[in-house]
């Protein structure tokens, strides 16, 4: 019997996701009381971590027998470096610091496509997933809390209306649904999913802890 990757990954790494949400710097974004400085160092720690992720599909797609587990329509990459330039100036590059967890994180990324390449499908799930659900309450949220107006700083949520929205996370789930997997895969790719969560939460709390440049 065909295993459906993403309820496997949903049930599974719903206790990560939960303590997730509860984070510090979770609570201050979702209650309207974070500091532009300290979201912007979020934003800047996320760059290196969708910019590996996205540079290994990249070459990942290059191979005859590959999983489908990007969207070009996914990709964050720009959308960051936009919202990092409203909402910090164009020196965000030299004057926002890179903290270990991402470092660590886009490390971990870079090495998948010559290790094990279909774990990449794991924290594609992860990050997009995420972005196409809990990141369409986040906007609002930013956008009053940060006082920016339209789509400017909000970017990194933004993939279209509500109904293109909808049908890309549909195709996206489709995708990873698609894949003929065995038991032992499914357990391999939830593993490195718990692994992205764990990863994510360091960042988090790394990013809550250091005092950013007002």
């Amino acid at each position: 019997m065909h295993l459906r990757l993403t309820e496997a990954l949903r049930t599974q790494t719903r206790r990560l996701h939960t303590e997730l949400e509860r984070s510090d710097l979770m609570r201050a974004l979702l209650r309207g009381q974070i500091d532009r400085a300290r979201y912007c160092g979020l934003l800047r720690n996320l760059l290196p971590i969708y910019s590996a992720l996205e540079c290994a599909s990249a070459r990942q797609a290059l191979a005859a027998d590959c999983d489908p587990q990007m969207l070009d329509e996914l990709a964050r990459c720009a959308h960051l470096v936009q919202d990092l330039t409203v909402l910090h100036g164009s020196l965000w590059e030299q004057e926002i610091a890179i903290l270990p967890a991402a470092r660590d994180y886009a490390h971990r990324l870079h090495a998948l496509p010559s290790q094990s390449p279909r774990l990449l499908l794991a924290h594609a799930y992860v990050r997009y997933l995420g972005d196409l659900s809990g990141g369409q309450l986040v906007r609002p949220i930013v956008a009053r809390t940060l006082k920016v107006e339209g789509a400017a700083g909000t970017r990194f949520y933004a993939f279209g209306s509500p109904e293109e929205l909808g049908r890309l996370g549909q195709r996206f789930r489709a995708s990873l649904d698609a894949i003929a997997i065995d038991p032992e895969s499914v357990a391999a790719l939830v593993a490195e999913a718990q692994f992205g969560f764990s990863q994510h939460r360091r960042l988090f709390d790394q990013v809550f802890a250091i005092a950013l440049p007002q």
